[in-house]
């Protein structure tokens, strides 16, 4: 039956599936401990599930088995030697740095259907069986249960690595009530390296294996809904939406698998796009630009708010009269979040960013 599975999830555009037990016994006190740190910030829904993110049997009754699925997300167009791109990208204050994995389409609506197919396709063959499919979208600990079933192993950044494909990859599941074979679980191995750590802009990984989302800069930029912290901003450079500077500097990257899929090749060109050309959108222009992609769901506020900080931290590296006078002009009428970060950029607070 693995091997079958394996077919059909190949023919589905995944490269790698597994299956994992339920008892995720060993992985709740972490878990406890993470949350009462207060490192899940304002992502008050980590809390509220409580233990169930690591009890498969108690989020979906009758689980006794979950099947963990890997989907390479490289756009198959990029160059060799992209971390280099990328990190010239960074350096380059006046453009605009999206992480890799949002500039196509929206991966939740990706893997969810084809993970759905792959369960039909289980179905078909052994009968009705009960289900459910996952896609960053419940209270799941994925990466407990993709290291588990031998997709990979949890990184020091506390993301799943692979021998095969670091770490530019998604995950999904699908909890079943079959009891399928197991698969063996990955050994780790980032041995002594800390690199993830040492490149971290804001510190957020405060120990290996450990992250203080508060201060992860893509927390702060599309999960938080508020003010991004004074101290914090000068740091975030021009990462309006995420960061992959952990993955740009592992050496696992090195072996990161282009998608089979087209469905995460680059959209409008988010490579080249400057944050001049960025604030100048208009609402429905943002709307209608992002639709179908996971950048949407962070909405127009948000989005500004990125922006300001971007901006800020470009006219303390290289003060661009137009950029001032174009922040400026859309002062008076910003919301008052967007207003304060506007206040910032202008003000001069941000400090021009270390060179990497």
């Amino acid at each position: 039956m693995l091997e079958q599975l394996r077919a059909w999830a190949t023919a589905e555009g995944f490269s790698q599936i597994g299956v994992a037990d339920v008892d995720l016994s060993t992985a709740e006190a972490g878990l406890v401990a993470w949350l009462r740190n207060g490192f899940h910030g304002s992502m008050d829904y980590m809390a509220a599930h409580g233990l169930k993110r690591a009890r498969p049997a108690e989020l979906v009754p009758g689980t006794v088995r979950v099947i963990t699925a890997r989907m390479d997300y490289l756009p198959q167009a990029l160059p060799e030697g992209w971390q280099q791109v990328e990190w010239d990208r960074l350096a380059r204050p006046h453009d605009a740095a999206l992480s890799l994995y949002a500039r196509g389409r929206d991966y939740h609506k990706v893997l969810r259907a084809r993970l759905q197919r792959l369960a039909d396709r289980l179905a078909d063959a052994v009968g009705p069986y009960g289900h459910r499919v996952f896609t960053d979208s419940a209270p799941v600990l994925e990466v407990e249960l993709a290291s588990r079933s031998g997709i990979g192993w949890r990184g020091k950044h506390t993301l799943l690595l692979s021998r095969e494909a670091g770490s530019m990859f998604f995950l999904g599941e699908i909890y079943v009530d079959l009891a399928l074979p197991l698969t063996e679980p990955a050994s780790p191995h980032c041995g002594s390296c800390s690199a993830c750590i040492e490149v971290c802009p804001t510190q957020a990984i405060v120990a290996p294996y450990r992250l203080d989302a508060r201060r992860c800069i893509s927390y702060l930029t599309i999960e938080h809904d508020g003010p991004i912290p004074e101290e914090l901003r000068p740091a975030i450079g021009n990462r309006i939406y995420g960061c992959d500077d952990c993955q740009l500097v592992c050496p696992w990257n090195k072996y990161a698998q282009r998608s089979a899929l087209p469905d995460f090749d680059e959209r409008l060109g988010w490579s080249t796009a400057t944050l001049a050309e960025l604030w100048s959108w208009t609402e429905a222009q943002f709307l209608e630009r992002t639709a179908g992609t996971a950048i949407r769901r962070i909405g127009y506020l948000r989005w500004r708010r990125n922006l300001a900080v971007g901006i800020g931290n470009a006219l303390g590296a290289d003060d661009d009269p137009a950029l001032r006078t174009a922040l400026a002009a859309a002062r008076d009428g910003a919301p008052d979040l967007v207003r304060e970060h506007i206040d910032w950029a202008l003000d001069g607070l941000a400090p021009p960013a270390a060179a990497r």
